[in-house]
């Protein structure tokens, strides 16, 4: 009588399966600034940081962030519009929480 030999398989394993990669999609710029600062000492008035605000290669305002408070010009614009702080804080609580 022939004697059948057990067969001994290696058990199989399941090929991992690759992860999918997203492309990364590359999305333009659209806005950049450029600031410039006035420091005579942090404690005085006059005090300030000013901000160039471009759309492209537009400008569309110049910011100014003093001690006191925030002025804005707009693009093209001779009038400022300068807000202090807490009307400044008043009116982000506002836009953002609606309060």
């Amino acid at each position: 009588m022939a004697t059948k030999k057990a067969s001994r398989r290696k058990p199989t394993r399941k090929k991992a399966a690759k992860k999918r990669v997203s492309r990364k999609t590359t999305t333009r710029k659209k806005h950049s600034v450029k600031g410039s600062l006035q420091l005579h000492q942090l404690t005085k008035a006059g005090t300030s940081i000013e901000f160039r605000i471009y759309a492209g290669n537009r400008i569309i305002g110049h910011m100014i962030i003093g001690r006191g408070s925030l002025t804005w010009y707009g693009r093209k614009r001779h009038k400022r519009k300068q807000i202090s702080w807490s009307r400044f804080a008043q009116l982000m609580d506002e836009f953002a929480y609606g309060d």
